[in-house]
């Protein structure tokens, strides 16, 4: 199967099914001489992994890290990086009734098509479970970012459903199970979850990640622009149907004399283009939202078709998050920082040596 590899400096082979012994992750291209061991990277697959609420699948999976190359002496090596994640809690019986039938909305319909066979146990290689390696690769990739050029990241849920989330403070997305910038909602959010779960069906959500500190000059002309390989990695992510940078698709309403961010020597005065003009960053914050579809694997009886074509009607069982979106901030903030880590490589590679005789202005007034 290709496709499994992001990155060009920076690469990232993802590998594993759902139900299989492991799922990881290869990183080749990471510097040589970070200090490096589980703990810088299990925090963040804590961020994401299953069962941490009631609000999500109830797969009690401890992901728990292993670094099997790469660092010796507690020190990369600059050789490829493999992380192993051992799954440890599948239920692939509760996939029985999927073998000859689709799941409407899924990938169980194409991946069939494509490969003539595939694996029904927990979506296989289409789950959003291995997501989990990749948030791996992206702890690796923040560590470097932050400590060689001081970047940070953050996110949070900005809608869930038809609820709009309502921005009260970044210091609130670590307090709720929702990722959610806000207090006043959780009660709310909670109550709607509740009787989702109940309903047996899904729903779809707003994610924002940003990336400060960012330097300007990353990036690429044309193809490899900064934002399109964000795009890439965005619409890698299961389930995102729609991406925004900075104003996104409101600068459609906007005039050019609103949403050209004026520059002053004191800084930028707004960041309607995310961070990024030409595919280059500017040294501003990079402004990422992410729309992501409702879940496939619902309970609620839906009409599909057999192998042979017939029509056949469809309960999926087992345990799924009626919303995805509720643990894919962490995720998005990690391939956000891959792509970040990749463009850092590839700009000292080829202009690490350009100096101007003017500092850059700062990212905002």
């Amino acid at each position: 199967m290709s496709g499994s590899t992001l990155g060009h400096l920076f690469r990232v082979t993802n590998f594993g099914e759902s139900h299989g012994p492991a799922i990881g992750c290869v990183i080749d291209g990471c510097p040589p001489g970070m200090s490096l061991s589980e703990t810088d990277i299990q925090p963040e697959l804590d961020r994401r992994r299953p069962g941490t609420s009631r609000h999500v699948t109830q797969r009690n999976e401890p992901d728990a890290v292993e670094i099997l190359s790469g660092v010796f002496e507690g020190r990369t090596t600059g050789t490829p990086i493999c992380l192993l994640i051992r799954n440890t809690d599948q239920r692939s019986k509760d996939y029985g009734n999927l073998l000859d039938t689709f799941r409407p909305g899924h990938a169980d319909y194409t991946y069939w098509h494509k490969y003539g066979l595939r694996d029904p146990r927990g979506g296989g290689r289409s789950s959003a479970r291995l997501t989990a390696p990749m948030v791996g690769a992206g702890a690796v990739a923040k560590k470097w970012l932050r400590e060689q050029h001081g970047v940070a990241f953050r996110g949070g849920m900005a809608a869930l459903g038809e609820i709009d989330i309502a921005f009260e403070g970044w210091q609130h997305v670590d307090a709720n199970p929702f990722f959610a910038p806000n207090a006043s909602q959780i009660g709310q959010l909670e109550e709607f979850m509740d009787q989702l779960r109940r309903d047996g069906d899904s729903v779809g959500a707003r994610v924002v990640v940003e990336a400060s500190g960012v330097p300007v000059g990353w990036g690429e002309p044309l193809f490899d622009k900064l934002d399109a390989d964000i795009a890439h990695a965005m619409m890698g992510l299961n389930a995102v149907k729609g991406i925004e940078i900075g104003a996104g698709f409101r600068s459609v309403a906007q005039r050019g004399s609103e949403h050209g961010d004026e520059l002053t020597p004191q800084g930028f005065r707004s960041n309607h283009a995310g961070g990024m003009l030409g595919g280059i960053s500017t040294g501003q914050d990079i402004t990422v939202s992410i729309a992501i579809k409702p879940t496939s694997s619902i309970r609620v009886p839906r009409q599909s078709i057999d192998r042979q074509g017939d029509p056949v009607t469809v309960e999926t069982f087992g345990r799924h998050d009626p919303c995805v979106g509720i643990r894919a901030t962490p995720i998005a903030e990690a391939l956000l920082a891959l792509v970040l880590m990749d463009h850092a490589l590839r700009h000292r590679a080829q202009c690490g040596d350009v100096a101007l005789p003017v500092k850059p202005i700062p990212g905002h007034v």
